[in-house]
């Protein structure tokens, strides 16, 4: 069993990459993700020339594999870690060239966007490290698009146990706020298991 310490310097590497640990971390995370990433885009239902942003973009790879299957499509990833923005950043550079896609540096909570900037917004694995919930949905809800939708992806549980924090997390605090700021067709979608990690998503949709 890890120390404590180390243990809480792993988990924090997790949630804000750094150096070169943190750039191995990213890079983990892209080949351990996969089964989600993928899942969570088909939950978007992307058209041409739809304009996306991925909150806690990581190290790009939803991004690089939205555009595999929607050249069209315009990708924004957000993340907090300048290590894994250079990161994505390398790992999306085509895209970028070619003015299909940016990378910013910033915080879930002040996004710096317009209002009314993307037809979808996602974030996958990102819940757990929301300082507050309902900020961070306050501002989803500015950047969409009216008819917009987002996907927020998580894990709540693995193999027979069940992560009750987190199921806690959406049922008083995420599902709750998303209401109260008129958010619609709210849905938990079970998508499938990764790594014997059980895949959620909370979806939903701006009125228009």
């Amino acid at each position: 069993m890890r120390p404590k310490r180390l243990q809480t310097w792993i988990d924090s590497q997790y949630e804000n990459p750094r150096g070169l640990v943190g750039t191995y971390i990213g890079q983990k995370m892209v080949r351990q993700h996969r089964v989600e990433v993928d899942w969570t885009i088909q939950q978007l239902s992307l058209q041409a020339k739809d304009r996306v942003l991925d909150l806690g973009c990581g190290a790009g790879d939803a991004m690089a594999r939205i555009h595999l299957t929607s050249a069209e499509t315009h990708v924004t990833g957000l993340d907090r870690s300048p290590t894994i923005v250079r990161s994505a950043l390398r790992r999306n550079r085509v895209a970028i060239g070619e003015q299909r896609a940016a990378v910013i540096q910033g915080d879930l909570g002040t996004l710096p966007f317009p209002d009314k900037s993307f037809d979808h917004v996602f974030s996958i694995h990102t819940l757990y490290f929301w300082e507050d919930v309902s900020v961070v949905l306050v501002e989803i809800e500015r950047v969409l698009k009216p008819g917009g939708s987002f996907a927020i992806t998580y894990c709540d549980g693995r193999g027979n146990v069940t992560w009750d924090g987190i199921a806690t997390l959406v049922q008083e605090q995420f599902i709750p706020a998303a209401v109260r700021l008129g958010l619609t067709d709210i849905v938990e979608a079970r998508g499938p298991d990764s790594r014997d990690y059980h895949t959620v998503a909370v979806t939903g949709r701006k009125p228009v």
